[in-house]
C-alpha cells in the first residue's frame, strides 16, 4: 500500500536539508528571544531618559507581549489557511519594521505602539513555527526537536544580551533595537531559501499541484516521493477557531491554555523586571543586562535538557517537573542577596526550570492538535497565554508601586506555576492523528 507524505516523513531519517530547515526555525525563535528581551535590556535607559514611573514602565514592558497574544490568536489561523511559509515571511517583515521604528520614537506612547506591532509579528510567527517544526520532524525525534526549537528563544536572548551589554555600556539603549532589526531583516532571505511549505499543510489544504510540491520537498529532504495524497475526512474551505473548542479537542485547548497562561505570567515577571531590579539595588544597567544574560543561558540549557528528558519519560512528566522547579526557584530569587555574582547563578537556575516548563508547553500544544488546526490551536494557546504574560510585568509594576518588596511579589506571582502543575496533570494527551471534530 502506498505511503502518505506524513508516513514517509514519520518513518524516514532526518536528512541534511531537513535538519537545515529545523535549525532555521531555531534561529527564528532566537530572533524572537532577542526581539522580546530587547526592551528589558533597554528598560533602565528608557526609564532614566524619559523619567518613566514603575507602574507605567510595567505596561511598556508588557506591550509586545500583548501584541504577541493578539498575533498568535489571529495570525496563527492564517498559517493554517494560507500556509506556514508565507506566514513566517510576512511576520518577519512586520517584526523588522517594528524594531526599526522603536529607536526613532519620541516618547513612551509611540514606543509602546511599535513594541505592540513587533509583538504582533512575533506572535504570528511563533504559531507558524510550532506547526512547522512538528510537521518537518519524524516520529522518533519530535519530542526532542520541538523543545530544541523553543530553546532558541533564551539562546537568542543570551547571545543578544552579550552584544546588548556592550551597546549599553556606551550608554545607547537605541542601539539594542537597531541590532535586533538588522538580524531580523537578514533572516528573511534565509527563511525563504531554507523553509519550504510543509507536506502536511499541502496534503491537508490541497492547493494546485499539491502532490508535486510535496514531492519536491520530500526529494530535497532525501526521502522517497509520495505516490498519492491521503484520503481526507472532509473538505474544509476555511479553518475555524471554533474547531478547537469541539470534542475531543476542547479539554486539551482549555487545560493547556490555562496552564500555559498561569506559568508564563510568572516567567515574564521574572525576565522582564530582572534588569530593572538589579539597577534598583544600586548596580549599573550593564550589570542588569549581564544577570539577564546569565538567566537566558540557564533557560537555553533548561530547554535542551527538557527535550532529552522527554525522550525518556515523556513530555508531560518532564513539564510537570520543570514547573515544580520554577515555583521553588522563583521564590529563591525573591529572597536573593544584593550580590551580582550570586544573583547571576540564582537567575540562571530560575530560568533553567522556568524556560524548560515553557518549552514543554510548546511541545504539548503542537502534539495536542491535528494538522488542519495545529497552528490555530497552538496559536490560541500561546496567544492567550501571552495575554497572561502581559499581566506578569504589569501586575508586578502595580505591586511594586504599592510598596511590596521583591520577595512578596515573587511569592504572589509564582503561584501561577504551581497552579499550572494541576492543569497539566489533567490533560489527556492523544495521538496527533487527524481525527477532526464533527
Amino acid at each position: 500500500m502506498a505511503q502518505t507524505p506524513r508516513e514517509i516523513m514519520d518513518e524516514g531519517k532526518l536528512g541534511n536539508w531537513q535538519i537545515a530547515a529545523l535549525c532555521m526555525t531555531i534561529v527564528l525563535n532566537a530572533l524572537d528571544g532577542f526581539d522580546v528581551m530587547s526592551i528589558s535590556f533597554a528598560a533602565p535607559g528608557i526609564a532614566e531618559e524619559w523619567q518613566v514611573p514603575q507602574d507605567v514602565l510595567g505596561w511598556v514592558l508588557a506591550m509586545e507581549l500583548i501584541g504577541m497574544a493578539v498575533g498568535s490568536i489571529l495570525l496563527g489561523g492564517l498559517a493554517d489557511r494560507f500556509g506556514r511559509r508565507p506566514t513566517i515571511l510576512s511576520c518577519l517583515t512586520v517584526m523588522s519594521a517594528g524594531m526599526l521604528m522603536v529607536p526613532l520614537s519620541s516618547g513612551v506612547g509611540e514606543l509602546s505602539f511599535w513594541r505592540l506591532l513587533t509583538g504582533l509579528g512575533i506572535g504570528g510567527m511563533l504559531a507558524a513555527l510550532n506547526a512547522t517544526v512538528a510537521e518537518f520532524s519524524n516520529a522518533r525525534y519530535r519530542s526532542l526537536v520541538l523543545p530544541l526549537m523553543v530553546t532558541g528563544y533564551p539562546l537568542g536572548a543570551f547571545l543578544g544580551g552579550l552584544m546588548a551589554s556592550n551597546v549599553l555600556e556606551a550608554g545607547n539603549w537605541r542601539g539594542v533595537f537597531y541590532l535586533g532589526a538588522g538580524f531580523t531583516i537578514a533572516a528573511i532571505p534565509l527563511s525563504f531559501w531554507l523553509i519550504p511549505e510543509t507536506p502536511d499543510w499541502l496534503a491537508d489544504r490541497r492547493p494546485r499541484n499539491a502532490l508535486q510540491r510535496i514531492n519536491r520537498t520530500l526529494t530535497r529532504f532525501g526521502l522517497p516521493a509520495a505516490e498519492v495524497l491521503p484520503e481526507t475526512v472532509r473538505q474544509q474551505s476555511k479553518v475555524s477557531l471554533a474547531d478547537i473548542f469541539k470534542p475531543p479537542l476542547l479539554s486539551r485547548t482549555v487545560l493547556l491554555t490555562f496552564a500555559y497562561l498561569t506559568h508564563v505570567t510568572a516567567y515574564y515577571y521574572f525576565v522582564k523586571w530582572m534588569p530593572k531590579l538589579v539597577v534598583d539595588m544600586g548596580f549599573d544597567a550593564s550589570a542588569g543586562g549581564e544577570v539577564l544574560t546569565k538567566a537566558m543561558l540557564g533557560g537555553a540549557i533548561g530547554g535542551g535538557t527538557l527535550g532529552l528528558l522527554a525522550l525518556r519519560i515523556g513530555i508531560k512528566k518532564a513539564t510537570v517537573i520543570a514547573l515544580a522547579g520554577a515555583f521553588v526557584m522563583l521564590n529563591v530569587f525573591g529572597s536573593a542577596p544584593e550580590d551580582v555574582a550570586l544573583l547571576g547563578w540564582i537567575a540562571g537556575a530560575t530560568a533553567f526550570f522556568s524556560n524548560a516548563a515553557a518549552v514543554g508547553f510548546y511541545a504539548l500544544l503542537a502534539m495536542a492538535f491535528p494538522p488542519h488546526v495545529r497552528a490555530t490551536g497552538t496559536g490560541f494557546g500561546i496567544g492567550f497565554g501571552r495575554a497572561g504574560a502581559a499581566m506578569g510585568p504589569a501586575l508586578a509594576g502595580i505591586l511594586f508601586a504599592r510598596g511590596l518588596d521583591v520577595g512578596v511579589v515573587s511569592l504572589i506571582i509564582s503561584i501561577g506555576s504551581a497552579i499550572a502543575i494541576g492543569a497539566v496533570l489533567l490533560v489527556k494527551l492523544a495521538a496527533t492523528s487527524d481525527t477532526r471534530p464533527a
